[in-house]
């Protein structure tokens, strides 16, 4: 992914976010090795489930070739704005150079089976940065 960078300007990140429009839980970012991605896969995997992971894949290095191409902005592509929720899938102001369909991968995903990322993009790095307790006072505990 670190040679992607500088051809597409696409991050470990991006890709980790784009694999939840597509149905998958984001993999562990920069650990152990700093500005990668972390996939594990369980011996509880199915084939169909692992094939699915490797089309979803496939799929986002396409999305990215795009980006390459010039064909999506690089700082407007469904790579930099995933993960897309429903909400912001149906707002009436679609300002996107890509389709809703694409960026709620629907082509790629089984519509049964469908996971809808309930909040958009965050900035990680602040939210590790600046914990904010949202624990209750311990005297209301007792």
């Amino acid at each position: 992914l670190r040679g992607l960078k500088d051809t597409s300007g696409v991050i470990a990140e991006d890709v980790a976010k784009r694999l939840m429009d597509y149905g998958f839980h984001a993999p562990t970012l920069s650990f152990p090795v700093a500005t990668t991605l972390m996939v594990e896969h369980t011996e509880n995997e199915t084939l169909e489930e692992l094939d699915r992971f490797i089309d979803a894949m496939i799929a986002i290095r396409e999305e990215i070739r795009l980006v390459e191409t010039g064909a999506w902005p690089k700082d407007d592509n469904p790579l930099k704005n995933a993960p897309h929720t429903a909400d912001s899938l149906m707002k009436a102001d679609w300002p996107h150079a890509y389709g809703r369909d694409v960026g709620a991968a629907s082509a790629s995903t089984r519509a049964h089976a469908k996971y809808w990322p309930p909040v958009g993009r965050i900035d990680n790095v602040y939210g590790d940065r600046n914990l904010f307790c949202s624990c209750v006072p311990v005297t209301d505990s007792e």
